[in-house]
Order: structure tokens, then C-alpha cells, then sequence
């Protein structure tokens, strides 16, 4: 019996998340995935300021990296990044739950276009990130 799409991404996020210890150090949780899709979130705490004592951009780009990773290896093909670019728009601080919502954009053969927005625990938008990705060889897991 085949497996359904959510299932699919499911258990490929499962894989995934299972040797995904950058994430797991950033203080990160996978909240939400779907077929092209995936959620991420985490609070911000002190270690992870700059000198202006507001959110590094690195732990911000890492989340948005992160959520942009799930959503498109979600097909169960191993995908990577091809490039990343991020804007950001708004500071957050110690203590914020940052929410990075991942959507895939297009895909078409090996390449993907996706857009992640990282929202803090008020909605607002702290930083916009687009993500290209490639598939390479080989699959999560053994879908036979």
C-alpha cells in the first residue's frame, strides 16, 4: 500500500530530525510539516545576542535555513541548498519565540524555489528568507 504525501513528509522530517543536531543546539522544534511544507520554532535566549543585545542574524538565518530544509526534503528525495538570500526586517530579542513557516514556491526536476517567514510571538515579521534547492541522489528512508 502506498504511502499518502503527509506521510511521506512525515517520515522524512522524522529521518531528518533524528541527526539534525544543529537544530536540536539552536534550541529548535519541528512544529509542522507537509508535502513542500514545514514549521519551525524556538525562543531566543541570551547566548544567542550580538552586540547590540538584540537576536544574532545567524540564529535567525539558521532557523529559516532549518524550516526551508524540511520543507523541501519532504518528498522523500535528498535535497540540499543551492542558495539562500535574507532580508530582515525587524529585531528580536531575548526571549521571543520566533516562528519560521517554510512554502514551497515552485519545483520543477531537480530545482526548488521556497519562501520562509520567521514571525515573532506577536505575528510580527522579523525577517523574510528565499531558499533554492537541489535534489541529489538517494532518499530518507526506504519507502519499499
Amino acid at each position: 500500500m502506498a504511502i499518502t504525501d503527509q506521510e511521506r513528509a512525515e517520515k522524512s522530517a522524522k529521518a531528518m530530525w533524528a541527526t539534525d543536531d544543529a537544530s536540536k543546539w539552536f534550541g529548535m522544534s519541528l512544529d509542522a510539516v507537509g508535502p513542500g511544507t514545514a514549521t519551525m520554532s524556538m525562543t531566543v535566549q541570551d547566548c544567542q545576542t550580538n552586540g547590540h543585545d538584540i537576536c544574532h542574524g545567524g540564529v535567525i538565518f539558521a532557523l529559516a535555513d532549518s524550516a526551508f530544509a524540511f520543507a523541501c526534503n519532504a518528498y522523500n528525495k535528498i535535497t540540499v541548498a543551492q542558495s539562500n538570500s535574507i532580508t530582515f526586517v525587524a529585531p528580536g530579542r531575548t526571549g521571543d519565540r520566533m516562528v519560521a513557516d517554510a512554502r514551497e514556491v515552485a519545483r520543477s526536476g531537480r530545482s526548488g524555489t521556497y519562501d520562509v517567514t520567521v514571525t515573532n510571538q506577536d505575528g510580527a515579521v522579523v525577517a523574510l528568507f528565499r531558499g533554492l534547492s537541489r535534489t541529489i541522489s538517494g532518499t530518507l528512508f526506504d519507502e519499499k
